[in-house]
């Protein structure tokens, strides 16, 4: 398999500046990195964009996560690797990623879920960080990106 065209931010000026400047515009806020890469890891799950599996689950590895963290979070309801403040991160990063799924895109329960471990500002960074990777995932999976080209 080979990627349909280049990458398009690569081929867009301006393009990857202006995501990673979204990006980094997120870091102050009050939601640690590895929170941040769980979202990125479990959104390209869902969205079978295997450059940003492959990537986030490395950047996750670099950052010192457990292999069971990393390999179990396809199934992180099921098991006792997360706090509950990264459940509820989760459960947000999958609703804002299914949003086609459900009559009720967001329901209340997974909002006020993370509303309880998460303030205004870092409900904030989650939504723009949920919102940037489904970004990042359907332009690498449609233009079938392939794994390693990133770094």
């Amino acid at each position: 398999m080979q990627a349909r065209i280049k990458n398009p931010v690569m081929l867009i000026p301006g393009a990857l500046q202006a995501l990673l400047a979204l990006d980094k515009s997120t870091e102050a806020a009050d939601v640690p990195y590895v929170t941040r890469k769980l979202i990125h890891l479990r959104a390209s799950q869902i969205n079978s964009c295997a450059l940003c599996v492959d990537m986030h689950a490395r950047e996750l590895k670099a950052a010192g996560e457990k292999d069971e963290r990393i390999f179990a979070l396809a199934a992180w309801r099921e098991t006792p690797y997360f706090t509950e403040a990264e459940r509820a991160a989760l459960a947000l990063a999958e609703a804002g990623t299914r949003l086609a799924d459900r009559p009720d895109a967001v329901p209340d329960d997974i909002w006020q879920e993370a509303a309880r471990h998460y303030d205004e500002k870092a409900l904030a960074v989650l939504v723009i960080q949920i919102a940037l990777i489904n970004a990042f995932n359907r332009l690498n999976a449609t233009t079938r990106q392939m794994v390693g080209t990133w770094g």
